[in-house]
């Protein structure tokens, strides 16, 4: 499938967590674009999507390779590298991207400190340009992933509309922090911010408390427990 899109990878600098946030005007983007491991790297695969370049890279990464390199050593698998699209970053903060001389215009990618921002079949240059600055504007790592896809959005986004939208972050379980994704919507980042704020109030707390692979799990306070013992309605 040709994921027309844009999007954002990025580290958080304080906790390490490592996250992508994706829009599109095609269904599902979630589904194939975004790739997350925690203490390697997050990857948007997208254009006419190859998904194993996102799984290589990862691959490579956890080798020891840099985001630089499994870039390169991933298209090297890759026939049609001219059509894909992809931005990386590993778990130091290093990023890596590619844009094929085939993806369709406007295309590109812009590399900030922890985090890219690209996109192919975008309205104008200035997506990407007010993607960077609403990231960098938000101190809270979630929500400065979302506010890149808003910011783009607001700016053009995608020239043929808008439809699905997605975001993942990893923290250090094997399993992500959150993943939320909006399949099939008139307003996918709008919905997609909806979701995401009963999130933080019915769904984080609890996934902070889930079992870890090393040391202690933590514990539900008896303030999150209430509320989770709540109705849906009544959770707010």
């Amino acid at each position: 499938m040709n994921f027309h899109t844009f999007s954002i990878v990025a580290r958080c600098e304080t906790t390490g967590e490592l996250g992508v946030a994706v829009a599109s005007a095609v269904p599902a983007v979630g589904s194939l674009c975004i790739y997350t491991r925690p203490d390697v790297g997050a990857v948007s695969t997208q254009s006419w999507v190859n998904p194993y370049l996102a799984i290589d890279a990862l691959d490579f990464i956890a080798t020891g390779k840099s985001a630089e390199t499994a870039l390169r050593d991933a298209l090297a698998l890759d026939s049609d590298a001219s059509l894909r699209q992809i931005g990386i970053i590993d778990a130091a903060g290093r990023t890596a991207t590619h844009t094929g001389e085939n993806c369709t215009s406007w295309c590109g990618a812009l590399c900030g400190t922890h985090f890219l921002v690209q996109g192919n079949m975008l309205a104008n240059k200035n997506v990407l340009d007010a993607m960077s600055r609403a990231f960098q504007s938000q101190p809270v790592f979630v929500d400065a992933l979302l506010a890149a896809l808003k910011a783009g959005e607001a700016a053009g986004g995608d020239k043929r509309g808008k439809q699905s939208a997605a975001l993942r972050i990893h923290a250090k379980e094997h399993y992500p922090l959150i993943d939320l994704r909006v399949d099939d919507h008139t307003d996918p980042i709008d919905e997609l911010e909806r979701i995401l704020n009963v999130a933080k109030v019915q769904y984080l707390p609890f996934a902070r408390s889930l079992p870890a692979r090393f040391g202690q799990s933590a514990r539900l306070s008896p303030e999150v427990r209430e509320v989770l013992m709540r109705s849906p309605q009544n959770r707010s």
